[in-house]
């Protein structure tokens, strides 16, 4: 491979780092909150965050890809998008202080208004470590990306884990949640990410047109994870956010550790390969393996492991089903995920919007037919509609050149199937072997087993595709 094919895989694997240490500490998070809180204290929560997710990607929106992909000089972009994107975040943060209250009575959930007004002061930090990224991720250099991002994410996993212990209830994850967002932009800073507020009006208007265009796929994408938590809070009430969270926040974790890694390297490496005059489908075929084996193997331990969510306490056994059905839809939205990076890096932003806007439709409406069903129909609801875009977004690649071969899409399926197969087998071979389902030493073991059956199957079935990732670092 070229040498911007290794700087691409170490870059993987430095990002892969951060998000372990970061999205790691935030699992660890949700185990304390979910030992420490009440299904209704985690769904308020989780309601807060929601609308500052929102927030976020308003913020911010094409941020990293305008960074990423243009030709004016990079420093200068990135000060007049730290003023566009940190000036939208203070304007957002008033809005939420301010409709705290009428936020809260459209959910029905009341005492979620103050967590509302604490979270939205993160959005204008937030906002200026996004630009820092977005320069990090133009060079491809993930490496200085570990102490800002995953630094930040440590203090604050610590900050909300010492509140939780001491009673703080749900405001510890909101107070958490704000140092993250102080200490990123200071610890980017001690990395030597300093950027500089400027007005270019040519940078402006560039980052502009790509916005108009990425930037409400960028908030259809974020509203794609967040509407379902808002449909339940109307329909059954922070209770029921509060199970259906813990279960989405654990299907999330393969997702966030492998796609996100593998996306946030695609889109400036596709960009630059556009740039040398490269063709694109061999390494989108290479990374869409990838996806398919890594996060494949990992929701197949996860969706045998459903039924020992328990581990976290009785009462969060309405959590299983839900869990088992979310792993084959973070399956689906990791391979989107991809693709969709690969789309933007080659210019073809407009169908990326077309894309996430048909997909938001029919999740929509599948949660106005069927979210009065419960939490599991709402878990169906987005395992369909993510495996109808799939197809979709693969024919838009394969009609510009960009699709992965479908014998590397076969072969990688294939993969995943006898992963999931064999760990389902073993699984019910085990039953209560290693204890009953809410021993933590248990859940350990039976992980650990399940782990090694199908690290060796994944392992076998993609011989060919790791000894080149191999050959590459």
């Amino acid at each position: 491979m070229t040498a911007v094919g290794q700087r691409a895989v170490r870059g993987s694997l430095w990002l892969f780092l951060v998000n372990l240490v970061g999205k790691g500490t935030q699992m660890g998070v949700t185990l304390v909150l979910a030992a420490f809180l009440t299904s209704e204290g985690l769904g308020l929560v989780a309601l807060a965050v929601a609308l500052v997710n929102i927030g976020q990607v308003v913020q911010s929106m094409g941020v990293y890809d305008v960074v990423s992909r243009t030709d004016r000089d990079p420093r200068r972009v990135a000060g007049t998008l730290l003023v566009l994107s940190a000036g939208v975040g203070v304007v957002l943060a008033l809005g939420l202080v301010l409709a705290a209250d009428g936020i809260a009575r459209a959910l029905d959930a009341p005492d979620v208004a103050p967590m509302v007004r604490l979270a939205a002061l993160s959005l204008p930090f937030s906002a200026v470590a996004g630009v820092q990224m977005g320069l990090l991720h133009r060079d491809l250099d993930f490496r200085r990306r570990l102490l800002p991002d995953a630094g930040g994410a440590v203090l604050g996993a610590i900050v909300t884990i010492v509140l939780a212990v001491v009673g703080a209830g749900p405001y510890a994850l909101v107070i958490g949640l704000l140092c993250t967002a102080v200490a990123q932009p200071v610890l980017g800073v001690v990395v030597g990410v300093r950027v500089r507020p400027v007005w270019d009006a040519g940078a402006a208007a560039e980052a502009l047109r790509w916005i108009a265009v990425v930037g409400p796929g960028a908030l259809v994408a974020v509203l794609l994870i967040n509407v379902d938590y808002l449909a339940i809070a109307r329909v059954h009430g922070p209770e029921a956010v509060g199970v259906y969270s813990l279960a989405y926040r654990i299907a999330w974790v393969p997702y966030i550790l492998v796609a996100v890694v593998l996306g946030g390297v695609v889109l400036p490496l596709c960009a630059r390969m556009i740039r040398d005059g490269q063709e694109l489908s061999d390494v989108v075929g290479r990374f869409t393996v990838a996806v398919l084996a890594v996060t494949g193997g990992l929701y197949a331990v996860t969706a045998a492991l459903a039924d020992r969510v328990v581990v976290f306490g009785a009462r969060w056994s309405e959590a299983a089903a839900p869990l088992a059905l979310l792993c084959l839809y973070g399956l689906g939205i990791s391979l989107l995920h991809v693709w969709y990076q690969v789309l933007k890096a080659a210019g073809h932003a407009r169908r990326y919007l077309a894309l996430e806007a048909t997909h938001l439709v029919l999740l929509v409406g599948g949660l106005l037919a069927f979210t009065r069903h419960g939490v599991v129909a709402v878990a169906l609801v987005q395992l369909t509609t993510a495996w109808v875009v799939v197809p979709c977004t693969w024919r838009a690649l394969a009609r510009r050149g960009l699709g992965p071969p479908l014998t590397a899409l076969a072969k990688g399926a294939a993969g995943v199937v006898l992963a999931a197969g064999c760990c389902a087998a073993v699984a019910s071979l085990l039953g209560d072997v290693f204890g009953p389902p809410g021993s933590v030493v248990g859940v350990l073991a039976e992980g650990a087993v399940l782990a090694v059956v199908c690290g060796v199957v994944v392992l076998a079935a993609n011989r060919e595709v790791v000894r080149r990732w191999r050959s590459c670092t």
